[in-house]
């Protein structure tokens, strides 16, 4: 198998052959076709998430320890079965949900791998991921099948879409004129948008400081934009009944729940970095939420295929890049180049 990896945090990913794996018990090796690039895999290709306050966290703490494929929105071809895999064949085309949990704990059992205390099987995040001819699923379980979904649209589903259905199901239940934000445009913001709009939101603002990625999002359905570089951004906002935030700054969550009206909700899933600093009484006097939300359970997956099926949700802007472009992919994704989602395609890899 061809993967690329970390060698050094920070560094250009590395071409590697290696053995493929076979698979063992359940487990399923799958033949990586379509690979998305999210901006999570920066921060790993990095090494640390920034805390604020010169603080770090390290992802060698997750067990992210070079050398390491990245890669955690994988969509391809089952090429072979574990002795104990069942209900899917050789040949079959699949969307892996990535993010896996340990199987025995309480949160697992209930079907939120996603909030697994261990959290240690998380494809591309601290077990081989995507950026790769072939990865390893542990269950037949966790693939999901997507006929009639683009296959470079299918694979951004299982992080980006799905962090956004997530995120937007912690929303309050909004009035016919209430107002939702979008902080962040990028590939989690505008098929946010999208998701809203086809779960009903008439009222949907978009908010970024790129005027490419805001014009994105008109045409995915919100009903205006803010640049929130303008200096008024806060007084075009105010009044909104939730914020969701696909950034995840000290400057986004200042305007997210700045602008919120009382019993909003201020919904964070961005992982950009730094610390929040709030005054506490307003929160109580104003009866905000502050909710965090991180990716997306299994059942969840299945509602987001579900309507990505219906032609009615608008796919978000797609790119399709050669494998061998990753490192190229992930520096135009750190300078803000790309609008919507790069995805690698590895079925000519050899």
């Amino acid at each position: 198998m061809i993967s690329y990896q970390i060698v050094e945090h920070g560094r250009p990913l590395q071409k590697v052959l290696a053995e493929t794996p076979k698979p063992q018990g359940s487990e399923v090796l799958m033949r990586v076709t379509r690979a998305g690039v999210c901006h999570s895999d920066l921060h790993i290709w990095e090494g640390y998430f920034d805390l604020g306050g010169g603080k770090r966290f390290y992802v060698k703490e997750r067990g992210c320890i070079p050398p390491f494929t990245l890669g955690h929105e994988p969509f391809g071809m089952v090429e072979a079965l574990g002795p104990r895999a069942r209900g899917v064949k050789v040949g079959d085309k699949r969307l892996v949900y990535p993010w896996i949990g340990c199987g025995k704990c309480a949160v697992c059992k209930s079907g939120q791998d996603n909030y697994c205390v261990s959290g240690t099987r998380f494809l591309g995040v601290n077990r081989p991921g995507a950026y790769a001819t072939h990865v390893l699923v542990p269950d037949p379980k966790y693939l999901i099948d997507t006929r009639g979904i683009d296959d470079a649209f299918a694979a951004t589903l299982a992080c980006s879409a799905l962090t956004a259905y997530s995120a937007a199901a912690k929303l309050p239940e909004l009035g016919a004129k209430d107002q939702v934000a979008v902080l962040g445009c990028g590939g989690l913001g505008l098929i946010g948008i999208s998701i809203l709009r086809e779960q009903g939101a008439k009222n949907i603002v978009a908010c970024d400081i790129d005027d490419a990625k805001l014009s994105a999002a008109a045409k995915l359905g919100a009903k205006r934009t803010v640049n929130t570089r303008a200096p008024e951004a806060v007084e075009q906002l105010r009044g909104i009944a939730g914020a969701l935030d696909f950034v995840g700054s000290p400057a986004t969550a200042a305007l997210g729940i700045g602008a919120l009206r009382k019993g909003g909700r201020y919904i964070i899933c961005g992982l950009y970095g730094g610390e929040l600093v709030h005054a506490l009484p307003p929160i109580a006097q104003r009866a905000v939420g502050i909710i965090g939300s991180y990716v997306g359970s299994l059942p969840e997956l299945k509602k987001v295929v579900a309507l990505a099926k219906k032609s009615t949700l608008k796919p978000l802007p797609v790119t399709t890049r050669p494998g061998h472009e990753a490192n190229t992919a992930l520096e135009d994704l750190k300078a803000g180049r790309v609008v919507g989602r790069v995805v690698l395609d590895f079925e000519a890899v050899q």
